[in-house]
């Protein structure tokens, strides 16, 4: 399973950045070209490279590496296999063609995002450069902590004689999640998944089953395309089948303990699934998912009252579903399991769907008996995540979770430079697909459509053809109203809980959210630490006059109470919408 979103349970040893001034004796170079082809042979296949090209893209980086030669660098991601990877393999790749050491180290989200908060309080390195959520694109440049300004800049500054020819930035499928609102890039992605649906297709396809939910419900049992649907499926496998092959089934799994890990269920975009917010890509403009107004790229509230939609009727019906289906549909145990607990009892084969499950849980899916068939296919199935009642087409469906190489300005500019070419290398397309084929998470638009990922594709059970589908673009991280990730995400979980536990209603929970979301901007606005970009705090006015004013201006957020939140349910057969999407790579405008 992987370890996300671990509770700190003590604090991480650290290197310390800036140690990379001792310079040692390092390959000559036709022992790098020899290390060049070593790996282009041995381990970086395949590419969407031919192996000339890479040894042309790895000599790019033997001859620019020269002046860093013998360096040792420090940097930290958080705990996934996918950095795993790189700590373990590209890192001693990366010395050996390039002479530079670099220590990667791995440690829980919570506490990198601790570490990062520190370091851009201080202003002194921790870490020479750091892999840190897209979640953040609404902080760093709000708080001007980027070297040379941003990335962009960097590339085209400091950074242009170590940037690579190569890099083609167009081909990065998340390129728009690093990219702020003046249009520059701030953060390089190097790995990303989403939040799907996730499913039992073997119980689907029993006829049995379809008969019975069809002659209840008046719809086919499938993919649910809207929340009635999900909610109707749920309380058929639970209340009505109760049993499969004879062990007791549910028809839901989530988790509900007052833990960190319940708030980054809710800023992972379960509003904009409910149908919070409005319209745009990747967040909507100008409340996005987080209920945050933008207004001339300042944040001016999230509270109805300030134009907001935190603690909308969108947002309430959100946390009032989350928890009727916990109670009602989950094991009794999720409720007091936290993040980590709750991951593997999918694989313990009696869930028959999931309706946020994270991608990035894909391998180790595939490795749970229970829900894998002899051939080494899954019995299980991801597909796009149903809408609530308050979606409308044009918003943003599900969060998709983007690591990206992130360049502080604290750093010595060697270090940061030297540090660029390893964070380039490790997206590199000589490394690219075999990462994505080791790893399952896929960056690059060319190694998508790659034949070895067709090939792949039907024992991942859909993340193939999901990230080469249309609905991919729906899939989003944090976007740039959040001026202040860290600080503002630590507010969710515990208004979140305050619900689940019954202490409060749904409604008091968000209005406690929103509250606190507020406070903090309304601190950053006084401080002036984030100068001209930080918030500029709307007046409070009646939630009437923001109905009025969004109707007025075209927008949905905040939208007025629904008198009728469960329409009928929808669903399409997974089969059917797999050979809906696309088969061959989009045209290149």
């Amino acid at each position: 399973m992987v370890d996300r979103r671990q509770v700190i349970k003590g604090a991480a040893a650290l290197g310390v950045a800036g140690a990379a001034g001792v310079i040692k004796p390092t390959p000559s170079y036709a022992q790098k070209v020899d290390a060049a082809k070593k790996w282009v042979d041995a381990e970086f296949q395949p590419s969407t490279l031919s192996k000339d090209e890479q040894m042309a893209e790895l000599e790019w980086f033997i001859n620019a590496a020269k002046p860093y030669a013998g360096m040792n660098l420090s940097c930290v991601s958080e705990s996934l296999k996918v950095h795993d990877y790189e700590s373990q393999v590209l890192t001693k790749a990366f010395a050996e063609i390039t002479g530079i050491q670099v220590k990667h180290d791995i440690m829980d989200e919570g506490a990198l995002v601790d570490k990062i908060g520190v370091e851009m309080q201080s202003g002194r390195p921790i870490y020479d450069f750091w892999m840190n959520d897209s979640d953040f694109i609404g902080t760093h440049p709000r708080y001007n902590d980027i070297v040379d300004g941003s990335l962009t800049d960097f590339m085209a500054n400091n950074g242009k004689d170590v940037t690579s020819p190569t890099l083609d930035l167009n081909d990065f499928m998340g390129l728009s999640f690093g990219t702020f609102t003046d249009g520059k890039l701030y953060q390089l992605p190097d790995q990303q998944f989403a939040n799907l649906y996730w499913f039992r297709y073997d119980w689907f396809q029993r006829p049995e089953l379809k008969q019975r939910f069809k002659a209840k419900y008046g719809y086919e049992l499938g993919v649910p395309v809207n929340w009635s649907a999900y909610e109707d499926i749920a309380d058929f496998f639970t209340n009505d089948v109760k049993e499969i092959d004879g062990q007791k089934v549910y028809g839901h799994m989530d988790y509900g303990k007052k833990d960190p890990s319940l708030g980054w269920r809710f800023t992972d975009a379960w509003l904009s699934m409910a149908g919070a917010g409005d319209r745009g890509l990747p967040n909507g403009k100008p409340v996005d998912e987080w209920g945050i107004r933008l207004e001339n790229g300042l944040p001016v509230g999230s509270s109805i009252t300030r134009g907001g939609d935190a603690n909308g009727p969108a947002a309430v019906y959100a946390l009032t579903k989350y928890i009727d289906w916990l109670k009602k549909y989950a094991p009794p145990e999720a409720a007091g399991m936290d993040f980590l607990e709750s991951g593997p009892v999918v694989g313990q084969g009696h869930v028959a769907q999931q309706i946020f499950w994270y991608s990035a849980f894909t391998d180790s899916a595939r490795k749970a008996e229970a829900v894998m068939n002899p051939d080494g296919t899954p019995k299980w199935r991801m597909a796009p995540s149903p809408h609530g009642a308050y979606w409308k087409d044009g918003m943003k469906l599900g969060y998709q979770d983007v690591g990206c190489w992130t360049m502080l300005k604290y750093a010595p500019m060697p270090n940061i430079k030297a540090g660029w070419l390893y964070a380039q290398f490790t997206t590199s397309k000589t490394v690219s697909l075999k990462k994505a084929l080791t790893t399952l998470h896929l960056i690059r638009e060319s190694d998508v459509w790659h034949p070895a990922m067709t090939e792949l594709a039907p024992k991942v059970g859909g993340l193939v053809e999901f990230y080469r589908s249309p609905a991919r673009k729906q899939w989003t991280p944090t976007g740039v109203n959040v001026p202040d990730y860290a600080k503002m995400s630590q507010v969710w979980w515990q208004n979140i809980a305050n619900a689940i536990s019954g202490q409060v209603t749904p409604q008091a929970a968000m209005d406690g959210l929103a509250r606190d979301q507020d406070a903090i901007m309304t601190r950053l606005e006084k401080s002036g630490v984030q100068g001209k970009l930080g918030p500029k705090m709307n007046k409070e006015m009646t939630a009437e006059y923001w109905y009025d004013r969004a109707e007025k201006d075209g927008n949905l957020a905040p939208q007025r109470k629904l008198a009728n939140e469960k329409p009928q349910g929808e669903t399409v057969d997974y089969d059917t919408l797999i050979k809906s999407w696309p088969s061959t790579p989009p045209k290149k405008a």
